[in-house]
């Protein structure tokens, strides 16, 4: 009887750790990690934070997105990361911020949250270098969605373009912040040798947030090059900023 109470027990232990899932959109099936964290339990809503990836970890295995950036830093110490972390892969000829991509993003979001009772006031969104780019675009095409954002090394105007938002000034990056909306907490990470994705991105962007008057942070790590994603989330402080904005308290301000 004891063998079996404990078998029975140890059956009815959830999976955490980082585990394998799968979204369909237009009828295409794509892979995706999530994290969930030690102590998961349904009793409870938990954080759910979407991270998008850089160009560098783009393919169709489901799994790369997790070796830099947030993935990496979680192996490093999952004790500061209590809450669903949702990675979903971008494919070789995709883009963040273009169709379907951002909506094979939006919908593993919304699979994992409904699957692991993530809380719909808690929200986050974050990303590197394309994902930067990437979250921006997806704070404002779904404005009041996450309760804080977390862009890094990103940007709004692709370096060497010589399309027309190249030739606007600044009026791209107030467009973009009028998009978002200033209730948004944003904290924005970038390197100050960044000679992949020009700083002048965050820079911009920063004060454009500034001008609405939300909560803005910044942070430029000088000497640093592109690769400022290691040091950004080894912030001691980044987590807990985050997961202590809410839906709830933004529109209570």
């Amino acid at each position: 009887m004891l063998l079996l109470f404990s078998t029975s027990a140890l059956a009815k232990k959830p999976e955490t750790g980082f585990l394998d899932r799968r979204v369909t959109v237009q009828g295409t099936v794509y892979k995706f990690q999530v994290f969930v964290p030690e102590g998961w339990t349904a009793k409870k809503k938990w954080p759910v934070i979407l991270f998008l990836h850089g160009a560098g970890e783009r393919g169709d295995d489901g799994l790369v997105q997790t070796e830099v950036g947030l993935g990496s830093a979680i192996r490093r110490d999952r004790s500061r990361f209590p809450a669903i972390v949702v990675m979903p892969q971008c494919r070789k000829d995709g883009w963040w911020p273009v169709a379907p991509m951002d909506e094979v993003a939006m919908r593993a979001l919304e699979q994992s949250q409904e699957e692991f009772h993530g809380d719909p006031q808690r929200v986050y969104l974050t990303g590197l270098s394309m994902g930067g780019y990437g979250t921006w675009r997806l704070a404002g095409k779904y404005p009041g969605r996450f309760a804080a954002i977390v862009p890094i090394c990103g940007g709004i105007i692709l370096p060497h373009s010589s399309g027309p938002a190249a030739t606007q000034g600044s009026k791209p990056y107030e467009d973009a912040a009028r998009k978002i909306g200033g209730a948004t907490p944003v904290w924005i990470f970038h390197g100050g040798d960044d000679d992949t994705v020009p700083v002048t991105e965050s820079r911009r962007m920063a004060e454009a947030m500034r001008a609405l008057g939300g909560e803005v942070h910044y942070t430029e790590y000088p000497g640093v090059g592109h690769n400022s994603w290691d040091k950004a989330y080894a912030e001691p402080e980044l987590m807990t900023w985050m997961v202590s904005k809410s839906l709830t308290t933004a529109k209570s301000k």
